[in-house]
């Protein structure tokens, strides 16, 4: 699965894949659309247009299935979708960037992205600079738990931290004594929007 995508927008795109690896074509456009029982075929027009924009799709003007997959992708392992600070914050990167070769049941779920970890702030819980956190998308987590979280501001902006909250504060903790928690209080904490959960940590080196 790739993290920047709408469930409607996968459900096309795992479909065209599916669709290539079964009949060795491309679908047309009728084809999906009778897949997805629509009448018209201008909401998977658009569709299709959001997915060559992202560069999912390569499209080749002129043939009836002029539909073409641009990356090694089948939906069975994991998407690794960019890069997560384990220190501070960074601009979140949420391109398609590979598929990993491992099946997301082996984390406990049926959907779950990869980040690449940039920094050391989580090292004591053995996490290292390049290494891949497979994340599961869920907006809330329990205390203690590590979590990918965003924080509003400019850009949008990633970090990968043990989560602590109570009704006055919410604290955002390194798992390295060289670094400080941070802690949020009133307009802050509401900047703070929670990705998912840290389910397991690759390491290819």
């Amino acid at each position: 699965m790739s993290s920047d995508l709408t469930p409607r927008q996968k459900s096309v795109l795992d479909f065209i894949v599916a669709f290539q690896q079964e009949q060795l074509m491309a679908p047309t456009v009728r084809e999906i659309c009778a897949h997805f029982g629509l009448r018209g075929p201008a909401g998977i027009h658009r569709i299709l247009k959001v997915l060559e924009e992202k560069g999912h799709l390569i499209s080749e003007p002129g043939k009836k299935r002029a539909l073409r997959f641009s990356k090694k992708y089948t939906g069975r392992g994991i998407a690794l979708v960019g890069n997560i600070a384990a220190g501070k914050p960074i601009e979140a990167i949420e391109n398609f960037e590979e598929e990993l070769a491992i099946s997301p049941s082996l984390f406990g779920c049926d959907h779950c992205f990869g980040l690449r970890v940039s920094g050391d702030s989580m090292i004591e819980a053995h996490i290292l600079d390049g290494d891949l956190a497979i994340i599961r998308p869920q907006q809330r987590v329990e205390n203690g738990e590590i979590a990918a979280v965003t924080m509003a501001g400019t850009l949008p902006e990633a970090t990968l931290k043990i989560v602590h909250h109570d009704q006055y504060s919410l604290s955002l903790s390194p798992a390295n004594s060289a670094y400080p928690p941070l802690i949020l209080k009133g307009p802050q904490r509401k900047g703070v929007a929670i990705i998912g959960k840290l389910v397991g940590v690759v390491r290819r080196r």
